[in-house]
């Protein structure tokens, strides 16, 4: 014989708030995933709040002192390939909620100018848009065959300023206000053992894309 009052059928949780409970259990799942997480532990920052938070800075220092230890070590040791296995399921659930959003919104053919080019190891290479202040251009850009370290920077009327930057970095998309005018873009340098490749997709309010020497 029990001595517990058992619950009546009202006192029970609904279909409706079990659900609506575990959606908001999910979606917030998902939002400390995207925003806290993938930045510190895998420098990934679909959202840009790792960045502003500091987090993202942190991820890139992981991934390359992980880079560092394999080239030092020859094989992942089998910690490294559980961070591998786990960076890949990551990998697939941003790609959920944020890349067919983003490939959507800039579908390949609106970009405006679409450049590819090739850096041995140790090489660097310098392309910069030609931009008014407060302007704003699109960009996505990718390596094939390795990793980049990176910096994003503007430079013109005796002013310059450093957007960002980021080691062993595979790709990054997003968008670049000019802060005056000037020339603004990214600096790239392999620091893979082998060759990689650069695609780099641009659209926006710049009136030039240049190499610079």
């Amino acid at each position: 014989m029990y001595n517990e009052k058992m619950p009546n059928q009202a006192e029970l949780p609904t279909t409706k708030q079990l659900i609506k409970s575990t959606v908001i259990a999910f979606v917030t799942a998902i939002a400390i995933l995207v925003t806290v997480v993938l930045p510190s532990e895998y420098a990934i920052d679909p959202t840009g709040v790792g960045r502003v938070l500091g987090l993202a800075e942190m991820g890139e220092i992981k991934q390359q002192l992980s880079i560092e230890a394999e080239q030092d070590h020859g094989q992942p040791s089998p910690i490294k390939q559980q961070l591998i296995n786990e960076h890949d399921t990551l990998n697939m659930l941003v790609s959920l909620f944020t890349i067919k959003t983003a490939n959507a919104e800039t579908p390949a053919t609106s970009w405006k100018d679409t450049i590819t080019f090739e850096l041995t190891p140790s090489q660097g290479i310098e392309y910069k848009l030609k931009m008014k202040k407060d302007a704003s251009a699109y960009f996505d850009w990718s390596v094939s065959g390795g990793k980049a370290n990176y910096d994003l920077h503007g430079d013109g009327n005796k002013q310059s300023i450093r957007y960002k930057k980021g080691r062993g970095m595979t790709g990054e998309k997003g968008s670049l206000k000019a802060a005056f005018d000037g020339y603004h873009g990214w600096f790239w340098r392999n620091r893979d053992k082998q060759p990689i490749t650069i695609t780099l997709r641009l659209k926006g309010d710049y009136s030039e894309l240049k190499k610079m020497k």
